[in-house]
């Protein structure tokens, strides 16, 4: 089928249609938005402050102040700046797969129009022209009116990128399920999930026992924030102010030292990770509207209108 859809992945084709969805990895991504490219350089920043034990914290103590404290506060400081890079990252991410999903639900069948009268038009120049070249375009077009399925489409979108969509595990458990309304969460979503984020992340366990629960307790925010569900992130909001308080200890300076290597680790691994949602089509697809993505769906379904419009007129002149 010809290539130059809005939307996609594809190079723009000689009729300028808008690309098919592209597929996207719908992982989490580096500069993804201009919110998470802040995040990554505040991190390296702090991360550097954080190494050299510079500045007015650093200084804080005095002069006779362990060298443990001033570690442990660098610690601190890497460990924040962490979790507000890895917070921008998680927010792209979740913008990158609703806008996904909702671009396959409202524009799908739009293109699967198209498709369908490039067939049509294909096939009523092949009847008219008697050309062999005509005819074999008019067999490509209408093949790939319907391509060999792949995965995706075997499985009828039962799978996403964390796996089992929530659409198919709604099947299973019997439990409903709504998609989407928007591909941005509101502000008040938005402020609920990082404020619970930045509480209960597991990167401030001083232990294992502590990490899984604040692991387990951050799958369910995640849950809820994809979903733009305000009321659900209050009750856990509500939970985790209930919950117990976690235990801060003074760490002996090779912990400490290795718990700096660690950050530092997984900011280089959140910084691929983030690169290549941002790289991916869909992430590229949002940069082109960072202040109102919704509206980037609403001006590819227009223009896909419109091109509905020219080949259902092409069509009509050439069978008359």
């Amino acid at each position: 089928m010809d290539q130059g859809r809005a939307g996609g992945s594809e190079e723009p084709g000689e009729d300028g249609r808008p690309v098919k969805e592209p597929s996207a990895d719908g992982r989490p991504a580096a500069g993804a938005a201009s919110e998470a490219g802040a995040g990554h350089a505040a991190a390296a920043e702090t991360g550097a402050g954080a190494g050299t034990g510079t500045g007015a914290d650093a200084s804080a103590g005095g002069a006779d102040e362990r060298p443990e404290a001033r570690l442990d506060r660098a610690v601190r400081v890497a460990e924040q700046a962490l979790i507000e890079f890895e917070i921008a990252v998680e927010t792209f991410r979740v913008e990158v797969e609703n806008f996904s999903r909702l671009h396959h639900q409202r524009l799908g069948p739009m293109y699967a129009r198209l498709d369908e009268l490039d067939a049509r038009v294909a096939e009523a120049r092949a009847a008219r022209s008697g050309d062999p070249e005509d005819l074999r375009r008019a067999q490509e077009a209408r093949a790939a009116v319907m391509p060999m399925p792949g995965v995706e489409e075997l499985f009828h979108d039962w799978v996403d990128s964390d796996g089992l969509s929530p659409e198919a595990a709604a099947m299973l458990t019997d439990r409903p399920v709504q998609p989407p309304k928007r591909v941005r969460p509101s502000d008040e979503v938005r402020k609920l999930y990082r404020d619970l984020a930045r509480q209960a992340h597991p990167d401030l366990a001083r232990d294992e026992d502590e990490r899984k629960r604040r692991e387990e307790f951050i799958t369910r925010v995640n849950a809820a924030y994809a979903r733009g569900d305000e009321a659900l992130l209050r009750e856990l909001s509500a939970e985790w102010a209930a919950g117990p308080v976690p235990v801060v200890r003074l760490s002996e300076s090779e912990e400490l030292y290795a718990r700096l290597e660690w950050l530092a680790q997984r900011k280089e691994m959140l910084s691929l990770v983030a690169r290549e949602l941002e790289e991916s089509a869909i992430g590229a697809m949002l940069r082109l509207a960072p202040d109102d993505p919704d509206r980037l769906l609403e001006e590819i379904a227009e223009q896909l209108l419109a091109q509905v419009a020219e080949r259902e007129a092409e069509l009509a002149s050439l069978v008359q």
